[in-house]
């Protein structure tokens, strides 16, 4: 029994020499002259395809589209997952907007979380320990949430919204807004890849200093830290979508008292 363990902990911490040893996709890598992480983040797209298409097939052979199945069923989870993404998107940006962003928000969820949990697959390196890929999602959140503002507000009421409330203090609030938008793809984007990083350097200290059983219980922690990071990108991209959003009842509310 202790063999079995100690083989399972050493195959489960290979993920922490993984760029310094053998990868899954290093031979296609050198044939297409792509970098290993970008074809991995393609491989998570695809996966996420394939479900996305084997659950709209178990709906076609469902009994009942309102009814869920009995047991746990892969529609069940699916859906369950698609209730508690809702229920965030309702949280934060009310009723009228959830089933507008819910896509966004669940989309979101799933890429950066399977994106997280692939580095703790032997012989795979997470995307999300690239600042490439973090930047890359960062930057895509920044352009939505802002197209968003603009495209529900208009260019130009958008804009006003950075001078602040108070026309007096416009001059300084503008400059200072507008910067504290453009930080937040920088801030996203490095939140991510350093606690993905810092997570995978803490498996490799303690592998190093014990190689059995140890590293188990850091493994855990990391699969913590990964559905705890996507979920975090995920609510900070749709608070910034509510801030982006026009605050029409909010304001009425404010006039009637």
């Amino acid at each position: 029994m202790l063999k079995i363990i100690s083989i399972l902990t050493l195959a489960l911490s290979a993920p922490v020499h993984a760029s310094e040893g053998f990868q899954w996709v290093s031979s296609i890598a050198h044939i297409i002259h792509f970098p290993e992480h970008i074809i991995t983040f393609a491989m998570i797209g695809f996966l996420i395809i394939l479900l996305g298409g084997i659950y709209r097939y178990k709906l076609t052979k469902a009994a009942s589209l309102v009814i869920p199945d009995e047991g746990i069923t892969f529609r069940n989870i699916v859906e369950a997952y698609g209730a508690f993404i809702y229920g965030q998107c309702k949280n934060i940006l009310g009723e009228k907007y959830a089933a507008q962003y819910f896509s966004y928000a669940a989309t979101f969820f799933i890429v950066i979380l399977l994106s997280n949990l692939i580095g703790l697959v032997p012989g795979f390196l997470p995307p999300t320990g690239f600042f490439s890929t973090t930047f890359a999602l960062g930057c895509t959140s920044f352009i939505y949430f802002n197209w968003q503002g603009i495209k529900t507000q208009g260019f130009w009421k958008y804009m006003k919204h950075f001078a602040g409330p108070f026309w007096y203090l416009a001059f300084m609030m503008f400059p200072l807004e507008l910067l504290s938008n453009f930080i937040r793809a920088f801030s996203l984007s490095i939140r991510l890849r350093g606690n993905m990083f810092g997570d995978h350097m803490t498996l490799t200290i303690f592998t190093n200093l014990a190689p059995f059983l140890v590293p188990v219980i850091f493994l855990s922690l990391g699969l913590m830290v990964c559905i705890i990071q996507a979920y975090v990108f995920m609510l900070l991209s749709l608070v910034y979508i509510a801030l982006a959003l026009p605050h029409d009842d909010h304001e009425e509310g404010h006039a009637e008292h």
